[in-house]
């Protein structure tokens, strides 16, 4: 799980392993789903490896992209409701991914018996619901520019902190657009902008310049 310190100390798969529970380890390829909208909600993941992203899609057909998934996240949580039904977001793979997939009556039991793994998971959910409150204020009152330097960092925040430059998961910017709410011409544009200012670069992958991004964040795009 990401976050803090104490979160990142934690390793799902030799927590995992240790345990008796009957558990399933998914492989998904890129592009392929781990589960879609409407499905029944009845497992949790923790995604292992790769790099994933939940996604929403309306009745028109118009998706739009939530959140970036690393290892150590979960997903899927929603099956643990007091009445599970429908999955309400769809979780695609944006590179190769394997994911631990536990049913709903085992990660109750986990939660139950596992007072330690508890604690955890609730931290980590607390701080997806804080990160999704940001997101909402972002969208709100922030410029689609703004928004965009602000995704571009927290991706960056899966890098070594002690590194100026992070290289960020591959993404396309169609993903981009569909994450701060506007075009992707828009997002090419800003990205341009975003390189000529020597906050970024990028050949295949974006590399991201934290402190100068940062700052722009602060005071440039404020």
């Amino acid at each position: 799980m990401t976050g803090t310190n104490h979160e990142k100390a934690f390793d799902p798969a030799a927590f995992f392993s240790r345990l008796g529970l009957v558990k399933k380890i998914v492989e998904v390829e890129p592009e392929d789903t781990f589960f879609t909208q409407g499905d029944a909600a009845d497992a949790v993941f923790c995604l292992l490896a790769g790099r994933a992203k939940i996604s929403v899609v309306s009745a028109k057909g118009k998706q739009a992209t939530i959140q970036l998934l690393s290892p150590g996240d979960f997903f899927g949580e929603e099956s643990l409701g007091s009445a599970p039904g429908p999955r309400v977001t769809m979780v695609t793979a944006v590179n190769r991914c394997m994911a631990m997939k536990i049913r709903r009556d085992e990660m109750l039991l986990l939660m139950h018996e596992e007072h330690e793994f508890c604690d955890r998971f609730l931290s980590y959910l607390l701080a997806r619901s804080q990160r999704t409150q940001a997101d909402l204020v972002d969208q709100l009152f922030n410029t689609s520019e703004r928004r965009l330097a602000r995704t571009l960092l927290l991706m960056a925040e899966f890098g070594k902190p002690e590194e100026a430059q992070a290289m960020i998961p591959p993404i396309t910017q169609e993903t981009l657009a569909q994450m701060i709410g506007t075009t992707r011409s828009r997002v090419s544009f800003f990205m341009n902008r975003f390189r000529d200012l020597g906050l970024i670069s990028y050949t295949d992958r974006i590399r991201v310049h934290r402190l100068r991004l940062e700052a722009a964040l602060l005071h440039q795009f404020a």
